[in-house]
């Protein structure tokens, strides 16, 4: 069955991010698996009222089905008004390979899509882009392209190395293409794994700041930009679980994009380390507990938890929206 995504109470991206560069604050984009992680994702969103992007890979739509993920959208959607919050939805394609993914999507009620050609060259990739904008658009969904490559490791996306956004490129890119919104890389990167303890991230703002030269009031993307919270880190590890010691982007240089040209940033590892560390909570504390509410509800609570305390220290996007009635 296909789906459309307005009927599911959906919005696309475009006036989302508008509203963002205008006011100088990023839009979440979180990334979810099943339906804890989308309540802990809307329900933070809602109370903190900010707008929200539910972000799901192809993995993670072939995991959920594209007969389950549209219902779970239309259901954050009907959560955040029960909430009492008029905050707009968006269900995003995040990490599209091709256009058949891109047209699957559509057809499961996405209302944005990315087309990631970053392994591409840059003709083949304004080409690619360009495909899927012409097809998306026909159904007034979003489309996001990139240019970089962030290294790192998220589902099926893999890269050894960073190529940083060449900001003499991206007029040319999006002109030729008509993208919605553009991802660059300028220093984050994919996965948990991100940088070895007792190093530095630094973000490439000066990259930023040149794209934005380039293309003033245009809504710029991050990926990859997970903090890879200790807290989590250590939760994890303190009941039984396995993590290599890593560091992510600090807070402090996320919300300095935030407050630039960047509408959209990109968090999946967090929300992952958060979950299953209150998984692993309960798992080593009640062993004897096999109801499923009992430990997927603590991870859910969690998840919120920290999403909340993002929104307010990094992205900027509190009270954006009509908060949800207490």
């Amino acid at each position: 069955m296909a789906y459309n995504y307005k009927d599911l109470g959906l919005s696309n991206t475009r006036e989302m991010f508008a509203k963002a560069n205008k006011e100088h604050y990023a839009v979440p984009a979180f990334n979810f698996n099943n339906m804890e992680q989308m309540q802990a994702i809307v329900e933070a969103c809602a109370e903190m009222g900010s707008p929200v992007i539910l972000q799901c890979s192809t993995g993670a739509l072939k995991y959920m089905t594209k007969e389950v993920v549209p219902m779970l959208a239309k259901a954050g959607v009907d959560r955040a008004r029960a909430l009492g919050s008029d905050i707009p939805v968006a269900l995003h394609l995040d990490h599209g390979p091709d256009l058949e993914a891109v047209k699957l999507a559509i057809s499961a009620g996405f209302s944005s899509v990315m087309i990631d050609g970053s392994h591409y060259d840059f003709a083949k990739n304004m080409e690619v882009t360009k495909e899927v904008v012409e097809y998306a658009h026909k159904f007034d969904v979003t489309v996001e392209g990139e240019l970089g490559v962030l290294a790192g490791v998220e589902d099926d996306v893999v890269a050894e190395h960073h190529i940083y956004t060449d900001p003499e490129e991206v007029i040319e890119f999006v002109g030729n293409t008509s993208v919605d919104s553009l991802a660059i890389a300028i220093g984050t990167s994919h996965g948990a794994h991100k940088f070895k303890p007792g190093t530095n991230p630094k973000l490439e703002l000066d990259v930023l700041t040149k794209v934005e030269e380039k293309l003033p009031g245009f809504p710029i993307v991050l990926h990859g930009s997970s903090a890879v919270p200790q807290k989590y880190v250590e939760m994890i590890k303190k009941f039984g679980g396995e993590l290599k010691d890593a560091i992510g982007i600090p807070d402090s240089e996320l919300k300095g994009a935030a407050q630039s040209g960047v509408a959209k940033i990109n968090v999946d590892t967090d929300g992952r380390l958060a979950f299953t560390a209150g998984v692993r909570e309960v798992f080593a504390t009640k062993p004897g507990e096999f109801d499923p509410r009992k430990y997927l509800g603590v991870a859910r609570e969690e998840m919120k938890k920290y999403y909340i305390e993002k929104i307010k220290t990094v992205f900027g996007s509190e009270g954006a929206y009509t908060k949800a009635a207490k």
